[in-house]
Formats: C-alpha cells, structure tokens, sequence
C-alpha cells in the first residue's frame, strides 16, 4: 500500500496592522516637522521655544515605532521560524541605517564647512532611511502598500535635498505627513481585503 501525501499549502505569515503607527508618524510629520518649519528663519511664522519642535517630533516618532513595534509582534505570533527570521533581519536595518546615517553625516559636517549641513542631512537623511526601510519592509510581507509608502517617503526625502533647511521641513512635513495619513486609511481597506 502507498501513502500519498497531501501538499502542503504555505501558510502566510499574519499581517502586521500598521494603521496606528502610520497615524502616529503622520501627527509627528505634521506638528514635529511642521512647527520647526514654521519657527525657523529671520521672520518665523511661530515663535516657539527651540525644544518644543523637536519634542513633538520625537513623541510622534517615539509613538510611532512603539506601536509598530507592538503590531509587528502581534503579527509574529502565530508565524513560522522563517517569518519571524525575516522580520528580524529587516528589524535590525533599523540600527545599522540610523548608524550609517549618523557616521555619514558627521564625516561630510568634518570635511565640509557648512554649518547647515546637518541641519538640511538630519531630516532627509532620516526620512530616506525610513523610506527605505519601508520599501524591505513591504518586500519581506509581500505588503504593496507598505513598500509604496517607503517608496514616496524615499523619494521625497531625496526630493527634498534641492530645498533650503526650511523647505526641507515644511516638505516633509506636508508631503510626509499627508503620505502617513494616506497610508492609514488604505490600510484599514487592504486589511479588509485580506483572503480570509
């Protein structure tokens, strides 16, 4: 007697729900990016207190990952070894991008005499990065919109570098800011779209 044995299907590894962390980067773009873009310059629009900019910006981005964080780890709970293998190697990109971005920005602040270079690298580097990371995130899931959020948040970050420091800003946090947003709410339909 032989034994056939069924095929067996791959099974998809859970999906990661991103609405709140897309929505928590759109607020950090809008009011981080958006009030440091609207206090700079001879005449700003805002007068504000320099701390207070950038603080909204680091509560939206340290929201936004943390929730990431905790969806992704939803997510990774009922996958195989190989997806969670992966989700840790794209995990780590974090790091290695952020340390290489901080490397190359200090080595071109050292060698070029420019004292608003990094004020023009910090935020598009950052978003690049980002934007990056995205598109290997949105690779790895088999996630198309992620991987065109990180294309549009790539794009305009290189975008952005023709821009004075300012502009830069005010870009990102508009473009960035209204790309987030965007993401949030398609996301609620391509998890609703998902084959159940």
């Amino acid at each position: 007697m032989h034994t056939i044995a069924a095929p067996v299907r791959p099974v998809a590894p859970p999906e990661v729900d991103s609405r709140l962390g897309y929505l928590a980067f759109a607020l950090a773009f809008f009011l981080g990016h958006g009030s440091i873009a609207l206090s700079r310059g001879d005449d700003p629009v805002l007068d504000l207190p320099t701390w207070l900019p950038y603080t909204l910006l680091a509560i939206g981005i340290v929201s936004g990952v943390t929730l990431n964080m905790i969806a992704g780890s939803r997510a990774q709970r009922g996958a195989n070894e190989s997806s969670r293998r992966s989700e840790k190697l794209v995990g780590t990109t974090w790091v290695t991008g952020f340390v290489a971005l901080s490397i190359a920005i200090s080595g071109l602040a050292t060698n070029i005499d420019d004292p608003t270079l990094q004020d023009a690298l910090w935020p598009a580097g950052s978003v690049l990065i980002v934007g990056m990371i995205n598109l290997a995130e949105g690779a790895v899931r088999r996630n198309t919109l992620h991987y065109g959020l990180g294309t549009w948040l790539t794009l305009l970050a290189a975008a952005t570098l023709f821009l004075t420091p300012t502009g830069i800003y005010a870009t990102l946090a508009v473009a960035g800011g209204s790309g987030y947003l965007v993401a949030s709410l398609l996301e609620r339909r391509r998890l609703a779209n998902l084959p159940t």
